[in-house]
C-alpha cells in the first residue's frame, strides 16, 4: 500500500514545478557524481606516475625514463610534461633562423614547460566548475520545490476548508522532502570539490618540482642536487647548441 506521507505520495501529489525542480535535482546529482567518479579515477592513476619520478632519474636513458613514467596517455601529465621539454629541445635546436631561434634555450624551455603545467592544470580542473555550481545552487533549488510544495499544500486545505494537523502534516511534510533533496545533492558536491581542488594542487606542486628539475637536465644534462647529494648524472648527457652558450 502506497505510503501517505512517502516520497510516491509527493510525486503522484505534486504539480509540474515540484516534478520540474526534482528532475532537476536528479540531473545536477547525476552530473556532479559523475564528475567525482571520473576525476577521481583519473587522481588515483597519478599516483603511480608520481611515486615513479624518483626511478626516472635513475634510468640510463632519456627513453627508458619515459617508459618509467607510464603509457603515453592524454590524462599522464608526468610524461606530457617530459616529452614537452624534449620536443621544445629539439624543436630550438632544429630552428635556428625562426624567431623564437634567436630566444636563449633557458628561456625557450621555461615557456614550453610552463605551457604544459598550464595545459595540465586546465585539464585536471575539467569539471569542477560543474561541482561548485551544484554545490552552491542545488540547496537553494530544494528550497524553492519546499516553498512552492507549502504554498501549493495550504492552498489545497484552504479550499478543502480542513485545517486539523492530520491533513496539514502530510502536505507540508512531503514539501520539505525537497529541501533534503537538495542538501543531499549539494552536500557530496562540495566535499567532492574539495577532495579534487586537494588533489589538483598536489599534483600540480609534483609538476611545478619535476619542471624545475627537467629543465635543469635539458640545460646541463643533470636535474638539481637536493641539500648535500650529488646531482643525478645518470641520463645520458645533452648539451645545448654552441650557438647558445654564454
Amino acid at each position: 500500500m502506497q505510503n501517505p506521507y512517502g516520497i510516491e505520495a509527493l510525486w503522484a501529489q505534486g504539480d509540474i514545478v515540484i516534478k520540474s525542480v526534482a528532475i532537476i535535482l536528479l540531473m545536477m546529482s547525476i552530473a556532479s557524481w559523475y564528475v567525482i567518479v571520473v576525476r577521481g579515477w583519473g587522481l588515483f592513476q597519478l599516483r603511480k606516475p608520481a611515486r615513479a619520478l624518483a626511478d626516472f632519474w635513475h634510468s640510463q636513458s632519456f627513453s627508458e625514463a619515459l617508459h618509467v613514467l607510464g603509457d603515453n596517455r592524454p590524462d599522464n601529465h608526468f610524461r606530457h610534461l617530459a616529452e614537452e621539454g624534449q620536443a621544445a629541445l629539439d624543436h630550438h635546436a632544429n630552428h635556428k633562423t625562426d624567431l623564437h631561434g634567436h630566444l636563449p634555450l633557458a628561456d625557450w624551455l621555461t615557456a614550453c614547460l610552463r605551457g604544459s603545467i598550464d595545459e595540465s592544470a586546465e585539464r585536471l580542473q575539467r569539471g569542477l566548475a560543474i561541482l561548485a555550481s551544484v554545490g552552491s545552487t542545488a540547496p537553494f533549488i530544494g528550497l524553492f520545490g519546499t516553498v512552492w510544495g507549502i504554498y501549493h499544500a495550504l492552498v489545497g486545505i484552504g479550499v478543502s476548508g480542513q485545517a486539523s494537523i492530520d491533513k496539514v502534516a502530510g502536505p507540508v511534510g512531503e514539501a520539505l522532502i525537497m529541501t533534503a533533496f537538495g542538501l543531499a545533492v549539494a552536500i557530496p558536491a562540495v566535499l567532492g570539490y574539495n577532495a579534487l581542488a586537494r588533489g589538483n594542487k598536489g599534483i600540480l606542486s609534483k609538476l611545478h618540482r619535476f619542471a624545475h628539475q627537467l629543465h635543469a637536465y635539458l640545460i646541463t644534462g643533470a636535474p638539481p642536487a637536493k641539500g648535500n647529494t650529488a646531482p643525478v648524472t645518470r641520463l645520458e648527457s645533452r648539451k645545448p647548441p654552441q650557438s647558445e652558450a654564454v
